[in-house]
């Protein structure tokens, strides 16, 4: 792994691992006060951005990256589906 692989790893992870928590929050407490779907798609249309790029570089290959920025688009629309589950409580 190049150095500008693991800083974009790192970047990817950093922004990756509060998701779990906020979506751990909204099953909890059953609330979406605060959030907003917006942001959380045009934060999905960013990692989508990001793959399209992973996919479009010819230097890539087989890229593992790919792979952690559907991770995050998981988490992000996981969130994002319990928003519009709670939004209407």
């Amino acid at each position: 792994m190049d150095l500008a692989h693991g800083l974009e790893f790192g970047m990817l992870f950093a922004f990756g691992f509060s998701w779990p928590f906020a979506i751990a929050k909204t099953l909890k407490a059953k609330r979406v006060d605060g959030k907003s779907p917006l942001f959380m798609m045009i934060v999905i249309a960013g990692y989508l951005l990001g793959v399209a790029a992973r996919l479009l570089d010819a230097d890539a290959g087989n890229d593992w990256l790919v792979w952690v920025y559907l991770a995050d688009i998981a988490l992000v629309s996981t969130d994002l589906a319990l928003y519009f589950r709670y939004a209407r409580r």
